[in-house]
């Protein structure tokens, strides 16, 4: 059984670990049959907002400790176009920014410094649209990934947009976001789409 986090008074960064680990068990407790629904619904206001924004080429994560698995919609959106392109990221060192190497359902796939897989053939695209994992997050697009700082380093470098996707309960007041956080454009979850520190706009399809 794992045990509660609790929530420490003071400390900053502590207090951001507990939202972290706070959300991550809340996800992880979930079962597949729950999670599974709420990434359909998810996925429904995801496809919304991407439909609008329109990208060629779209950046997105293989799912790491029960996040949403978008791999069956990255693939449905694949084969609306030959022309689209999807891209997994890489981390190439600790420290540094992330690269994004083109993915294809059935790819050859390798694995990362951390386990998480990654297509073996290093064909580099650059991302139109990135959709980042959330952990914990807030209204004002800002997210608490792992610790590592490699979308905020990543994202920093790029001229992209970002959406956050996520299941609610990893929804936060506020992350305590730090000068080196990089907020999100979009926040999509199983509730809507959502302009970052705009009003929720559920299944209504809004433009950038």
């Amino acid at each position: 059984m794992t045990k509660p986090v609790s929530d420490p008074a003071d400390d900053i960064e502590k207090r951001r670990r507990f939202l972290r680990q706070q959300a991550i068990q809340a996800r992880e407790a979930l079962d597949e049959a729950q999670r599974a629904r709420l990434t359909a619904r998810l996925s429904a206001h995801l496809g919304g907002v991407i439909d609008e924004l329109a990208p060629r080429t779209l950046g997105f994560c293989w799912p790491f400790r029960a996040e949403p698995d978008l791999r069956d919609w990255v693939r449905h959106w694949l084969a609306g176009d030959a022309l689209r392109v999807a891209a997994l990221p890489v981390v190439v060192a600790a420290g540094a920014a992330m690269h994004f190497r083109r993915w294809t359902p059935g790819a050859g796939m390798v694995f990362d410094r951390h386990g998480i897989p990654h297509p073996a053939t290093p064909e580099e695209v650059a991302p139109e649209v990135v959709i980042v994992p959330l952990n914990a997050f807030d209204a004002a697009g800002y997210r608490l990934g792992y610790g590592g700082g490699y979308f905020d380093r990543t994202l920093a470098g790029m001229d992209v947009i970002a959406i956050g996707a996520g299941f609610e309960l990893g929804r936060v007041p506020s992350v305590l976001p730090q000068p080196h956080d990089r907020p999100m454009d979009w926040i999509v979850t199983e509730a809507g789409a959502v302009r970052a520190g705009a009003v929720p706009i559920g299944t209504a399809r809004a433009s950038r």
